[in-house]
């Protein structure tokens, strides 16, 4: 689930190990791309953290951070 706090939609997620968590990054990297909307993140291992904002709007959540999350979940489903 993801959560908001700091004016960011923040979520971790974890996967059996670091291929594994490579590959969605790089599925992600794609849908960033797509929409031009990339996130902050970082990577430990099998573990992947995500962090959305809207810098161009003032380090805001908007609705393009709702809608990268959604196609985020989109991806493990």
């Amino acid at each position: 689930m993801w959560k908001e706090e700091d004016n960011k939609l923040k979520k971790t997620f974890k996967f059996k190990d670091f291929q594994e968590a490579f590959g969605f990054m790089t599925r992600v990297a794609f849908l960033a791309e797509a929409s031009q909307h990339h996130p902050n993140w970082s990577n430990v291992y099998n573990t992947v953290e995500i962090e959305l904002t809207t810098h161009d709007s003032g380090n805001k959540v908007t609705k393009k951070d709702h809608d990268l999350a959604k196609a985020i979940d989109g991806l493990n489903a």
